[in-house]
């Protein structure tokens, strides 16, 4: 039986990583940055091998998970490499509200069987479950990744569904997360019984080490539509995205430093070969993807990142916070039967109403896109009452204050999605009538949540 592509962890070691950029001073402002819209998840693991902790972009991500540490076959633990980095990840990752696990497993070389010895039977199960309950309280952790890669289909998959019943009892009594790094598709979807799926607080997808070009949108994509098929909640599903190419093993950060443009590419050719990654454009597009049909996004790894503009992880967290849109641009914006976005009689007051209207060329239908996500007219923001998140929430005209609720991003299919409710832009009651109240509402993309920026 083949096997199917497997994150290449250990085999990192193959090439030289390239070492992260600048250290990331440590504020109550970098504090808050991690806590996403619509509990989003920015997921990334940091290897024993390779990194340096303090330029771990904490204020981006909300999950750190530190691998591995390895079973033994008698349900123990071996110990964990470079006890002290993790001590320190911890230590960096609560000061800045990160939350950290201990990711248990890895690709290992293709070698799984002490997992499968331990897991079959109840003995050492047990041994398992005490043993890692003592780490993470050892290591002062939030939780457990269980990265077995892979059980197989059938008595195997049976045991490893035992083993994630008795985990999540003991780790979610102690208010700790279980998660699980499963395969992108194939044979050994099937290794992971759907009991699984309501043991855990969520799945991380690897969606990489497969399609062609590597880690494509469509097959990232599908990989986890996959899974959702199979009933994992669209909550509990975080796409991985990879941080290195293929077929040879690239960092991304090092694929840039050959030539900036890499940044802004999915291929590239290196010594004669095509190595194919996921560049910024296409992360950005996965993460919108995400935030409409999924729970987050994972990240294999952060040490391959680069610490400037140019970042991955700071991709995702732009596209989640609603981006830098194009900054000045000046105009109308049309919505349903070409009716204009409109401020109602021109008013300039806080919480005057923004309505559709027949266009007519006026100020109050004059809009700016700011480069901090607002909607401006007559020198006020376009608001969300009250910075409310339930639908059928107003949109008014109000100071402009740097709130959420004046954020607006423009996703893919033409909405404009509110990131502090996770809601859109929508004419009430799909109507186009003059006076129409605009307000926020479920995502849809129907043709009252369809807008036309200038």
């Amino acid at each position: 039986m083949s096997s199917p592509p497997r994150r290449s962890a250990l085999a990192a070691g193959l090439l030289a990583l390239a070492t992260a950029g600048a250290t990331l001073a440590l504020s109550p402002a970098t504090a808050e940055a991690a806590v996403l819209p619509n509990n989003f998840k920015s997921v990334g693991y940091l290897p024993s091998w390779s990194g340096d902790v303090t330029a771990v972009q904490y204020g981006k991500l909300t999950h750190v998970n530190y691998a591995f540490v390895l079973p033994n076959s008698n349900g123990t633990l071996r110990p964990v490499e470079n006890p002290g980095k993790l001590s320190q990840l911890v230590s960096l990752g609560h000061a800045n509200n990160v939350k950290v696990s201990i990711a248990i497993g890895g690709w290992n070389n293709g070698d799984d069987s002490a997992f499968e010895a331990l897991a079959a039977n109840a003995s050492t199960r047990t041994t398992f479950v005490n043993s890692v309950v003592t780490f993470v309280d050892q290591y002062h952790l939030d939780g457990v990744d269980m990265d077995w890669e892979y059980p197989d289909p059938g008595a195997s998959a049976t045991n490893y569904g035992l083993l994630m019943q008795q985990l999540s009892s003991a780790l979610h009594s102690r208010g700790k997360l279980l998660t699980a790094a499963v395969v992108s598709e194939g044979y050994y979807v099937q290794g992971v019984p759907t009991s699984v799926f309501g043991q855990v607080d969520w799945l991380n997808i690897m969606a990489y080490d497969g399609g062609s070009p590597h880690a494509n949108y469509d097959w990232s994509i599908a990989s986890v539509n996959g899974w959702k098929s199979r009933g994992l909640p669209a909550a509990k599903a975080v796409l991985g995205v990879p941080f290195y190419s293929r077929p040879g093993y690239y960092t991304y950060s090092a694929l840039v430093g050959m030539d900036p443009a890499n940044a802004n590419r999915d291929c590239t050719t290196v010594g004669g070969v095509q190595q194919c990654y996921n560049g910024v454009p296409t992360v950005k597009r996965k993460t919108q993807w995400a935030m409409a049909n999924a729970g987050g996004m994972m990240n294999w790894e952060l040490s391959q990142d680069r610490n400037d503009s140019t970042s991955l992880v700071g991709a995702i967290y732009d596209t989640v916070m609603g981006g830098t849109p194009p900054t000045g641009r000046t105009g109308p914006i049309t919505g349903i039967a070409g009716k204009c976005v409109d401020v109602a009689a021109a008013g300039t007051a806080n919480g005057t109403a923004i309505q559709l209207w027949s266009c007519n060329g006026t100020a109050a239908q004059r809009w700016t896109v700011g480069g901090d996500g607002t909607l401006r007219a007559l020198g006020k923001c376009a608001d969300v009452a009250g910075g409310g998140t339930a639908n059928g929430t107003k949109v008014q005209l109000w100071d402009c204050n740097g709130t959420g609720a004046q954020v607006w991003q423009a996703q893919s299919n033409g909405t404009l999605r509110n990131p502090q409710s996770n809601k859109c832009l929508d004419a009430t009651d799909n109507s186009s009538a003059d006076g129409t109240r605009l307000q926020i509402w479920d995502c849809f993309g129907g043709a009252n949540q369809v807008w036309r920026l200038p």
